[in-house]
């Protein structure tokens, strides 16, 4: 029988997309394919992605990586969630943080009863029924103990996520890989070359003249899509009429205490300004729309709001908020921005390349490429992009804003429909449920949607079989739990000194 395992992957691009694919792939591949890695110091790498959601520790432990030593070796901090401000209206501040709000009570979610004490007053806000919310108001962090050594103790549901340099997290996975026996090669690509008759890529040829031919190849090329969409014009899908944003400034900054352990994500009359803080330095940048705000009053918006001295220049970003028709095209798979692009507002940007990792190892072809697995491949992606999307989409069409055009053509743009179903049904009667394959579980959706002022006009009939003295009771029982474990944890800052502070700079 003829041997059709593929022997050797071609990966296009360096950066977090390209290094993240050579490490997995050298991991799990464990020297039976070639991989090779071509880029060019010269192409600069957008490295705006320095937040991170909870399922980067899977991808960490897959790899084997010693949580302290990567915090260290990229200038990390630890992340509980982002707090949005001004987005439901000026003024408004919520965490949507990870892990769970409150604790389920027989079959009836959490919010259900939180809600029927609300409306009465007689509840306390959201967030002081989340074990992650209340240390992160008071900058607190600790990693879970486990249920042995903190028995019935909210700390043990902490869940997190990292703040990290992109770049350095790029040259942290870069020696891993290489170690590993990923070849890298230095240069620039000057030509594509496919083959006769189906257009299979059958090498790409440097503009030193060397040729490297692969079998299967990997586009982590950026927003160009060098082989994805300039070589195979795969064609993109438009999503700016329902995410009108196209430039981002970033600029990092002196850091400025306290050292919170979350993102921030502040609204701004076109766009949004993040905030992400690192052991040595604190990331910025201005998402925004330029149909309603220039470039230069954009980077005077980002600079009169930083909480620190600015390191450099801001430096421009444009994209279309979108997706490749396919990220899975003949023998090139897309990974990272070549597939698209949707802003970080709940940094997703590493978790999309971690997820398009995973699918491309679960659908690792042989020479023959399959058509029925590229296409359920393909169709997975396109699933998990408008599941995100739509997330996304939801900060945006829930507010109450009116005071800038950004804000009053996204209160009143049409929404997708599922997304529109779900925000009718919550404000119909609370009830919330997880699509199938969303990223995002219900807890999400209620901190965003009750953060942004989308409040239920009823809640589930059981949650009254308790009385409400009884309801009051567990509310209370619960948040004074939570509150008394988040003034038990250290400072964030006295963590990292504590495990895994990085060497001075």
């Amino acid at each position: 029988m003829e041997d059709k395992r593929i022997r050797s992957v071609v990966i296009v691009g360096g950066g977090t997309a390209g290094w993240m694919t050579a490490a997995a792939m050298s991991r799990l591949l464990d020297r039976s394919v070639q991989i090779r890695l071509v880029e060019s110091d010269e192409i600069g790498i957008v490295g705006v992605g320095e937040a991170t959601i909870p399922q980067i520790n899977l991808f960490n432990a897959t790899l084997g990586i010693d949580e302290n030593e990567f915090i260290r070796e990229t200038q990390g901090s630890f992340k509980l969630g982002i707090e949005f401000r001004n987005w439901g209206r000026i003024g408004d501040s919520y965490l949507h943080s990870f892990g769970q709000v409150g604790q389920p009570y027989g079959l009836v979610p959490f919010h259900h009863y939180w809600h029927r004490l609300h409306v009465q007053g007689k509840a306390a806000e959201l967030g002081e029924y989340s074990m992650d919310t209340a240390a992160a108001r008071r900058n607190r962090f600790m990693r879970p103990p486990s249920p042995q050594q903190a028995p019935g103790s909210p700390l043990a549901s902490i869940v997190y996520a990292f703040h990290f340099d992109a770049g350095l997290y790029a040259a942290y996975l870069r020696r891993y890989a290489e170690a590993r026996g990923v070849r890298r090669t230095e240069g620039k690509i000057s030509r594509v070359l496919q083959r006769e008759p189906d257009g299979f890529v059958e090498a790409v040829v440097l503009e030193s003249g060397e040729r490297i031919d692969g079998e299967l190849f990997v586009d982590c090329s950026g927003f160009r899509g060098l082989l994805i969409e300039q070589t195979l014009k795969t064609g993109y899908d438009d999503w700016t009429h329902w995410l009108p944003c196209d430039r981002a400034l970033a600029v990092p900054c002196t850091s400025a205490q306290p050292f919170t352990p979350y993102t921030r994500s502040t609204a701004h009359a076109a766009g949004w300004q993040w905030r992400i803080p690192l052991q040595h330095r604190t990331g910025n940048g201005h998402v925004f729309c330029s149909r309603f705000i220039s470039e230069d009053e954009a980077a005077h918006t980002l600079m009169s709001n930083l909480d620190g001295e600015p390191l450099a220049e801001p430096r421009l970003l444009k994209f279309t908020t979108g997706k490749r028709r396919k990220l899975w095209n003949r023998n090139v798979v897309a990974i990272g921005l070549s597939s698209g692009f949707l802003e970080p507002l709940e940094s997703t940007s590493i978790y999309l390349i971690q997820s398009s990792i995973a699918r491309l190892m679960n659908f690792f072809p042989d020479r023959d490429f399959n058509p029925a697995d590229i296409e359920e491949h393909n169709r997975q992606a396109d699933r998990e992009f408008e599941l995100v999307r739509d997330f996304i989409i939801l900060h945006y069409k829930a507010t109450e804003r009116d005071d800038a055009p950004l804000w009053r053509y996204c209160r009143e743009m049409p929404v997708p429909e599922a997304l529109a179903q779900k925000m009718a049904l919550f404000r119909a009667s609370g009830r919330l449920f997880r699509a199938q394959d969303d990223l995002f579980a219900e807890s999400s959706w209620l901190q965003v949607l009750v953060g942004q002022r989308v409040m239920p006009g009823g809640h589930h009939a059981l949650a009254h079989l308790l009385s409400e003295d009884e309801t009051a009771y567990f509310l209370e029982r619960l948040r004074r739990a939570i509150a008394d474990a988040a003034e038990s944890m250290p400072a964030h800052g006295d963590y990292i000194a504590r495990h895994c502070a990085a060497a001075a700079r």
